[in-house]
């Protein structure tokens, strides 16, 4: 099956003396998922059982999600009981003033960030999502699309490596077929890859080529002020086809941080490596003597706006801790109520 590992298939044996198999969630509409199965495809819905025990949104299955289930083939239906471990997922806070994770795809194996190659290219949102893929577990790429619309494609890609040190760059014209062999390394068949963007940077038209036939809504960017418009409506898997997996997500209009500490550390490992010449341990890189990071910035190694954006989402990445940490005291006591209510039951 597209996509599994060894180690994936052995968690089925986890859930014996029944007719469970794997699948592979593809869509998710709403309590109900579409999951790719080794003969057919089925829609289900998540047991009773896993419902109840579901703490968060994360121990309910997403798109690329490994889930096992029982089919019932003659209905086109079936029952997921169970989610194997991920391997790696791509999360961020989920819209609104609750702290909660919104998986936006799981096991993947590359996270193709895609940024149009127009006037809306924007440093401090590439830092934001390679922050989230270096988080996930999966390996970013960095795509330049619509190169066949930008004059000077080499200074756009210079700017870019400036905020994204060791990370592979591809500039391509997926309208002129240009640059596109370069993916293909990523694109083997079994892998699956993630395509991360705002509106109208050009996924769709991307998974279109890539696949070979319109499959996704394409829409021009407004010619008022360069930005995209909203294609895409929901994340699908998309298998291409040499056999490897894609997963298109909507334009992200907003892209809010989810628990990323490690992620920030690899994301401004520049920034931290010229912290650790400071004279001081706790230096805020502010205006304390002896400090490396000022340093640099003075001698042009590193860019004013990139240490600002640094401390920007170090305290969002606070801020999301401290009600993280609420959420889960509150939900903590709604279980034992729970259980309590349950044993006073159960005495009676």
């Amino acid at each position: 099956m597209i996509g599994l590992k060894e180690e994936m298939n052995s968690e089925l044996s986890k859930f014996p003396g029944k007719d469970y198999i794997l699948g592979r969630v593809a869509l998710e509409h709403k309590h109900m998922y579409r999951v790719w199965t080794e003969e057919l495809e089925l829609l289900c819905e998540v047991s009773g059982k896993l419902a109840f025990s579901a703490s968060s949104r994360e121990d309910f299955p997403a798109v690329g999600d490994w889930v096992v289930l029982s089919a019932r083939g003659a209905e086109g239906k079936g029952t997921i009981h169970g989610i194997i471990p991920r391997f790696s997922k791509f999360s961020r806070k989920a819209a609104g003033e609750t702290a909660e994770e919104q998986i936006v795809a799981a096991n993947i194996d590359t996270v193709f960030l895609v940024n149009s190659l127009n006037d809306d290219l924007n440093l401090r949102r590439i830092e934001r999502y390679l922050l989230l893929a270096w988080e996930s577990g999966a390996n970013p790429v960095i795509i330049l699309s619509k190169a066949d619309l930008c004059g000077d494609v080499a200074r756009k890609v210079s700017e870019v490596e400036t905020v994204a040190p060791g990370v592979p760059i591809i500039a391509v014209s997926a309208e002129m077929n240009e640059g596109l062999e370069k993916l293909k390394p990523y694109l083997e068949p079994g892998k699956t890859v993630a395509l991360l963007g705002s509106s109208g940077v050009g996924k769709s038209t991307l998974t279109n080529t890539l696949l070979g036939e319109n499959k996704q809504e394409v829409k021009q960017i407004r010619e008022d002020d360069d930005k995209g418009r909203h294609t895409t409506t929901h994340r699908e898997l998309i298998l291409l086809p040499n056999g490897a997996v894609l997963i298109d997500t909507p334009g992200m209009r907003e892209l809010q941080l989810w628990e990323s500490q490690d992620g920030l550390s690899e994301a401004f490992g520049d920034i931290e490596e010229f912290s650790a010449s400071c004279r001081f341990r706790d230096c805020s890189h502010a205006d304390e003597p002896g400090c490396a990071v000022q340093e640099a910035i003075e001698d042009g190694t590193l860019a004013e706006g990139r240490l600002a954006n640094y401390n920007k989402l170090q305290r969002e990445l606070a801020y999301i801790e401290r009600k993280a940490d609420k959420r889960a005291q509150s939900e903590e006591k709604k279980q034992w109520k729970s259980i309590h209510k349950q044993m006073r039951k159960i005495k009676k």
